[in-house]
């Protein structure tokens, strides 16, 4: 009798034990509830970049940049300088190009800009009016003029409705994409789904060549 009692003590003893360890190595009940909730904010940051990331990217592939013998939209905007600009107006005055880029003073867009400032007599003289676009602001875009003394019209369309209407691509970040449209009589005669940078005013300057040849004017 004594023999099984002393079995059962120390059973009771080793279970008790191993109840002791097992209480001493689980978690808090306090960190275990951290953790939980951590891992729900972790999946629900995943599912709201993941739906972000692609009602962007479904924006983006949406998009259908005006076809070549469309009439170009007569949207209106705010310059550099706070003033409206009505670009079906501008239609009337004779050749535009409106060209699209991603955002004021980055080293692509200035490229570009800095591009057909530098030819911007020649377009000129061939009748061509220059108008710049991008989401900027106002004070954004003018800074951007002056600092590289550009010698044309900067629309601050952070409303995307000129960006819209051309059916340029808007990417994640919500930056235009680098297109470039010219225009005459209203209507687009020439499109570069992607435009250049350093070599914009180039391609421009040739696709008036062009288009002088077909038409043969003098």
């Amino acid at each position: 009798m004594g023999y099984m009692s002393g079995q059962v003590h120390i059973l009771i003893i080793r279970r008790a034990g191993n109840a002791t360890a097992k209480s001493a190595n689980a978690p808090h009940p306090r960190r275990l509830q951290y953790a939980r909730c951590h891992l729900i904010s972790l999946r629900m940051k995943s599912k709201f970049l993941a739906a972000l990331f692609g009602l962007s990217i479904a924006g983006a592939a949406r998009a259908e940049p005006i076809a070549i013998g469309a009439h170009a939209p007569t949207e209106k905007a705010t310059n550099q300088e706070g003033r409206t600009i009505d670009l079906g107006e501008l239609y009337k005055k004779g050749l535009v190009l409106v060209y699209f880029y991603p955002k004021a003073d980055t080293p692509g867009c200035t490229a570009q800009a800095c591009s057909l400032r530098d030819e911007f007599e020649k377009l000129t003289n061939k009748g061509v009016t220059v108008v710049g676009v991008s989401a900027d602001g106002v004070e954004a875009q003018k800074a951007f003029q002056e600092k590289y003394q550009l010698p044309f019209v900067l629309l601050a369309d952070s409303d995307k409705k000129v960006i819209t209407a051309f059916g340029v691509p808007v990417g994640t970040m919500g930056f235009a994409s680098r297109q470039a449209f010219l225009v005459k009589d209203g209507v687009v005669v020439w499109r570069d789904l992607k435009a250049s940078t350093k070599q914009q005013a180039a391609d421009v300057l040739a696709a008036l060549d062009a288009l002088k040849t077909t038409s043969g004017g003098a």
